[in-house]
């Protein structure tokens, strides 16, 4: 299986009073490598990037450590877990060489805003996602 790995920097503002990040911001991190993933999937237009969007439906992370702020960044890594119809699966990890920090899973609809209904996934998104499926 291959995971998309993203490099997130730290910011400094994203550390609490404790020293750490702070936990709301995860979703924030994990958002930021799934889109950081999709760039290479979706259209570059606005209007394209409307009919073809992808909504998240249900978010869970598992906190497994305290991430402490400092200067190098974290790697989020992303995968499929499931992607048919109109339903994709991502799983993550935000992790180091030491440490898991959060797992988590997002569950999105593929979506037309300007419709305002979801639709199906293309077979060039799924051919896409595929890349990263866990078989």
């Amino acid at each position: 299986m291959n995971k998309y790995t993203y490099p997130l920097p730290l910011r400094w503002a994203d550390a609490d009073s404790y020293g750490h990040v702070n936990n709301s911001l995860f979703l924030t991190y994990l958002e930021e490598a799934r889109t950081r993933m999709f760039q290479d999937m979706l259209p570059t237009d606005e209007a394209g990037r409307r009919q073809h969007a992808f909504v998240v439906s249900q978010s869970v992370v598992d906190y497994r450590a305290p991430l402490p702020y400092r200067e190098e960044p974290v790697n989020v890594e992303v995968w499929v877990v499931n992607c048919r119809g109109a339903r994709l699966e991502l799983r993550y990890a935000i992790r180091d060489a030491e440490n898991t920090y959060a797992e988590a899973v997002t569950r999105m609809a593929a979506y037309n805003l300007d419709t305002g209904r979801p639709r199906r996934i293309s077979e060039a998104e799924l051919k896409f996602l595929g890349r990263y499926m866990d078989s």
